[in-house]
């Protein structure tokens, strides 16, 4: 599409789950490929097959075309627009919905009250997205048979929701009600998994100060505007 949002990962926090490039970068995959075979000097002989019948604004299942899974836990187009802020939550003791039938789409954990997280995430007023109570029971990854309560995330607006400010507020919202919330701690020598899902440590620290993230989302617009600026050469469409 057209929307860059989160932040440039900080060069020092690249892994296999995060590479210099916002979350969400607005490209199609042969844009980064291009993108990437030129910012990074890789010389290969990269040939890009044109869409035809394509614009921008448009979502995949837009185009008539089925729909396949580029993962088992993102079973549709929806799935995969949340995912891009619900990620982060794989970094902490929440569920993020792995072992239901809407992974990803569902968070929460046996110590949250589900009214209560998504009274505070209407109560934020995001544009394009409601928050619904729900109890679920993963069947296998975090918290596997235990009874859960949290959220689910109701997409009203495509075009207007931002999943990645979405996620991340989540997560400070259940951070600011439960002191049972925690990120996921690290081995010894390594960082935190959530620092690697993010790119930055950044958020980590201004959500265990209790303090907003808006300041973080207000600084990310200028890298936002740069990246775009350097993606134009390789646009396609």
């Amino acid at each position: 599409g057209h929307v860059v949002e989160g932040n440039i990962l900080e060069a020092e926090f690249t892994s296999f789950v995060g590479y210099p490039i916002p979350v969400r970068y607005g490209l199609t995959i042969g844009e980064l490929a291009l993108y990437f075979n030129n910012v990074y000097d890789i010389k290969a002989e990269l040939t890009v097959v044109p869409l035809h019948g394509w614009e921008r604004h448009r979502f995949g299942d837009e185009l008539g075309l089925p729909w396949v899974p580029p993962s088992p836990n993102i079973p549709k187009v929806e799935t995969a627009l949340i995912y891009a802020g619900t990620c982060f939550v794989e970094g902490t003791n929440l569920s993020e919905g792995r072992g239901t039938a809407l992974p990803f789409e569902i968070v929460g954990a046996p110590f949250v009250d589900g009214v209560v997280l998504a009274d505070a995430m209407n109560a934020l007023g995001l544009s394009g997205v409601r928050f619904r109570p729900t109890a679920f029971s993963p069947a296998f990854s975090k918290h596997a048979g235990e009874l859960c309560q949290g959220v689910q995330i109701h997409v009203l607006d495509r075009v207007s929701f931002r999943p990645v400010e979405t996620g991340l507020l989540l997560v400070s919202q259940v951070a600011a009600l439960y002191p049972e919330f925690e990120f996921l701690v690290p081995q010894a020598g390594r960082r935190y998994f959530f620092d690697l899902l993010a790119g930055t440590d950044k958020v980590r620290k201004v959500i265990e100060d209790g303090q907003p993230l808006t300041e973080l989302f207000d600084q990310w617009k200028d890298e936002h505007h740069e990246f775009q600026r350097r993606c134009e050469p390789f646009l396609l469409y």
